[in-house]
């Protein structure tokens, strides 16, 4: 399945398999961009991934201007000094290249460059959406991690420093017009970021699947999503060459955005203030707080928590669906212990003093409204407090 490259859409065109970023001239020829801005972070610029994809941007490409300052929790003004580079270099198109965070700057320049600002005029909760209208300049994504999803996604998720918190940009508008999923590209990752990003995506798809929403077909995606990270996950934590674990890591990431379409849960409503706040990875806070979740949510979501242990191989017949909730819970923290998660925030530097404030910018966060199980801000408190 890895030899070859393939070429499938739902509904993004996406370029998958080893070597595929060659494929990115092409790319850009499809999608009529004459001249691109790469947009990227400062640390990718220095890896093996960025010079592939600059030897295959040689030739015609091979002095595109480069915005390389995204933060990893991206801010407003990383879009803002992005949307500058596109405008006075008469930039018609993006690239987008690492993970969520370069993927999202990419995406919402693409906005912010046809549309007035402030960005946050735009948050999807307050009814931004609708203000978002096209064409807008299209964008090529090329992932470097497998977690967010963001390459076939809807969404860019933005810091906004007077907002005190990250706002949600929503509009299928903001799809990438090609997606280059190349594993060779993820190699280096290292394994805690392999492991973190891996749980985003994993989290991306549970969410999606309890989400009260009715789409049954993003729930169909949601469930071949998890099997996919328990099957390869811990492979490729273990081992980074693995090829094969890493394509279908990135598969199981794209699927998680496809699936969550529907929207997510409270794990995202945690985490999202936790990188806000304090810089954690985004992945990370979300497979930290996710057991904890699920434990909240056990009888509310246990029909489809009983399915999610069927996939890590609990044999459930017989069990009562919160029993076989219970087991998946056991099996979600096992998962994280055996790839490295840290068991506690307290252990990535989070202070208990800060978590009444983390649980009021959670409350504000839109994630939880399609929790499977409704909260409160004093839930979300406790919640946090179980985590630390």
């Amino acid at each position: 399945m890895l030899k070859d490259i393939t070429r499938f859409s739902f509904p993004t065109l996406i370029v998958f398999g080893p070597g595929a970023v060659a494929s990115l001239p092409d790319c850009l020829s499809e999608t009529g961009i004459q001249k691109p801005l790469l947009v990227t972070d400062p640390g990718l610029v220095k890896t093996a991934a960025f010079t592939k994809v600059q030897e295959a941007l040689k030739g015609k490409h091979s002095m595109i201007p480069i915005f390389s300052g995204v933060h990893p929790n991206p801010v407003e003004e990383d879009v803002e000094q992005a949307g500058a580079q596109f405008r006075s270099n008469g930039c018609d198109g993006v690239i987008g290249l690492g993970g969520g965070s370069a993927l999202d700057v990419a995406k919402a320049v693409a906005v912010r460059v046809t549309h007035d600002g402030p960005l946050a005029r735009y948050e999807a909760q307050a009814g931004g959406y609708l203000l978002i209208t096209g064409p807008l300049p299209p964008v090529i994504a090329i992932p470097t991690t497998a977690g967010t999803g963001s390459e076939v996604g809807r969404s860019a998720v933005i810091t906004i420093p007077a907002l005190g918190r990250k706002i949600v940009i929503f509009s299928p508008l903001l799809m990438p017009q090609r997606a280059i999923e190349d594993p060779e590209l993820t190699v280096s990752l290292p394994p805690l970021l392999t492991a973190s990003t891996g749980m985003d995506a994993f989290t991306h798809n549970l969410e999606s699947l309890t989400s009260p929403v009715f789409h049954p077909i993003c729930d169909a995606v949601a469930l071949g999503g998890l099997e996919l990270v328990i099957t390869y996950l811990e492979r490729a934590v273990k081992n980074g060459l693995d090829l094969e674990a890493r394509g279908f890591m990135m598969i199981a990431a794209s699927m998680g955005a496809m699936a969550f379409q529907k929207d997510l849960g409270a794990a995202h409503s945690l985490a999202h203030p936790l990188s806000a706040e304090y810089g954690m990875q985004h992945g990370m806070a979300n497979a930290i707080c996710l057991p904890a979740v699920m434990r909240f949510n056990r009888e509310a979501a246990s029909k489809h928590y009983a399915r999610v242990a069927a996939l890590f191989g609990v044999n459930t017949h017989g069990m009562t669906g919160v029993e076989a909730a219970d087991r998946a819970i056991e099996a979600v923290s096992g998962l994280n212990q055996r790839i490295g998660i840290p068991a506690r925030l307290r252990d990535c530097g989070i202070p208990e003093e800060g978590l009444a404030k983390l649980a009021d910018k959670a409350f504000e966060d839109s994630c939880h409204l399609t929790n499977p199980r409704p909260c409160t801000r004093d839930d979300l408190l406790r919640l946090y407090r179980e985590c630390w």
